[in-house]
């Protein structure tokens, strides 16, 4: 299968990824105070001597009080993180591959107690964590102004430490995510309204983080239609108004679109075959990443319904795809917890030993 198209070459702007598979962001809660785990270059390193293109690092909290909502998760503020991360990014770009931090902001998931601040409410962009529960703190133009130059801020840390780019996380219902979807978003100014108004944090942000960052700095965003407040939310209902949120958000050039979906066979809507991933390359021409139980008979949904274990999934249908150019990579999670040589096995067909997949696999950090 070594000339398979997930095994081919692939330029982002201007990076050569060795092969269109990325591993997909996961968060772990194995760093105390916000520290990467000192088993963390291990970790990556060996998703990519495993034949891994581009690491997505799991969830990074932003430099604010209010960006963490659960525990043991890594952020960039002290030194000793920092350090850890170069670590990290060298022990990627060791094995040729490269590698983006996701950053992250949580927004009104934010559990009270969590540190560094257990007085910080959650940020929000209206106060609603869903549309009927007011909990959290609306953030004001200044608070917005804060937030986007703390993203730019941490995105040239990145580039600092060695990072090839970043994945902004604008998805799953987190603080991005909620300046999208309309439940969530209940502001009259420049960044409520529309759909598109809706989308102008987001936008800020990514021009922020280029402005701040060097030419060769990738920056790019994920988002989602699916919320974890609602599995079946869609910030858009329709191919028109998908183009429309997305030729908004290209407007801000970022590099690449993560297109989070829970199951990447499926197709957006029923008026295309394209699933979110295709839909949004074909509409913009930005580069997209695809996602979504690949590798596995069942998805994450599944896993926290009490059902631990997930076999293998056939991906002739996967490799169709990308060899047509539907989507440009495609985003491997839960399978390569299991398994950290799972691209080279997929490559030297040897799919009977893949290790299964089971709830195990995400309670320790190997």
């Amino acid at each position: 299968m070594s000339s398979s198209a997930l095994f081919k070459e692939f330029t982002l702007k201007n990076l050569v990824l060795k092969n269109r598979l990325a591993m997909a962001p996961m968060t772990r809660n194995f760093s105390p105070n916000g520290v990467p785990h000192k088993d963390a270059a291990s970790y990556y390193a060996r998703r990519a001597e495993g034949g891994i293109g581009l690491i997505i690092t799991e969830g990074v909290e932003i430099s604010h009080d209010s960006s963490s909502g659960y525990p043991n998760c890594p952020n960039l503020r002290s030194k000793e993180a920092r350090s850890e991360w170069k670590k990290i990014v060298k022990a990627v770009h060791d094995e040729g591959s490269s590698i983006f931090c996701q950053l992250w902001h949580v927004g009104g998931i934010r559990k009270p107690g969590m540190p560094p601040n257990p007085e910080m409410p959650g940020y929000t962009p209206s106060g609603f964590v869903n549309a009927n529960k007011k909990v959290a703190h609306e953030m004001s133009l200044t608070d917005i102004k804060d937030m986007i130059n703390i993203y730019a801020d941490d995105a040239k840390i990145c580039e600092d430490i060695g990072f090839d780019g970043i994945e902004i996380h604008g998805a799953h219902g987190y603080l991005i995510d909620q300046f999208f979807w309309k439940d969530t978003n209940k502001r009259d100014d420049r960044y409520g309204g529309s759909l598109v108004k809706r989308a102008q944090f987001a936008c800020d942000i990514i021009d922020a983080c280029k402005n701040k960052t060097s030419d060769k700095f990738l920056v790019g965003i994920r988002f989602s239609q699916w919320k974890q407040q609602d599995y079946d939310a869609k910030i858009a209902d329709n191919e028109k108004t998908l183009s429309e949120f997305l030729l908004k958000l290209a407007d801000s050039k970022p590099d690449f679109l993560h297109c989070s979906t829970r199951r990447y066979w499926e197709p957006e809507f029923k008026s295309s075959h394209l699933n979110l991933a295709g839909l949004a390359k074909k509409i913009t021409g930005i580069p997209t990443i695809s996602v979504g139980s690949v590798g596995l008979n069942k998805d994450f949904i599944n896993l926290y319904a009490g059902d631990d274990e997930a076999g293998f999934a056939n991906i002739d249908e996967l490799e169709q795809r990308l060899a047509m150019n539907e989507f440009d990579l495609i985003a491997i999670g839960r399978a390569l917890l299991s398994d950290p040589s799972w691209a080279n096995k997929i490559k030297n067909n040897q799919t009977d030993e893949i290790q299964q997949f089971n709830k195990t696999f995400v309670e320790n950090y190997y």
